[in-house]
């Protein structure tokens, strides 16, 4: 099983916040950036791949107990959103690959879709 500190090291993402978190299982993913379908879709131990960077995606990790959060696509993570993932606990990974190509490198790493 990997960890959000491998996903930092095998994709080279930045790590913006959570950096105490690292050692997370990553259990499987989740890829969307309608917060409803991520509440509603995403599981616990799921690392989410979004293009959101705004406070509310914190609150949906922090409720439905995902690993972590990757921003991709190179998106502006708000300062507030950093801020509010350092007290939840919640790590934030940013990398400039395309949302479809880091669920590539993930499968390929080993992660799986709960369906």
């Amino acid at each position: 099983m990997i960890t959000v500190g491998d996903v930092v090291e095998k994709l080279a993402a930045k790590v913006l916040a959570g950096e105490q978190q690292l050692d997370r299982h990553v259990t499987g993913g989740y890829v969307g950036d309608l917060l409803s379908c991520v509440m509603a879709g995403a599981s616990a131990g799921d690392l989410w791949i979004t293009v959101q960077g705004h406070p509310n995606v914190v609150a949906v990790a922090s409720l439905v107990g995902l690993s972590g959060i990757v921003v991709s696509e190179g998106a502006r993570v708000d300062p507030v959103t950093l801020e509010k993932a350092k007290l939840e606990g919640i790590p934030i990974l940013s990398s400039p690959r395309r949302s479809f190509t880091l669920i590539a490198a993930l499968v390929a790493l080993g992660v799986k879709a709960a369906d």
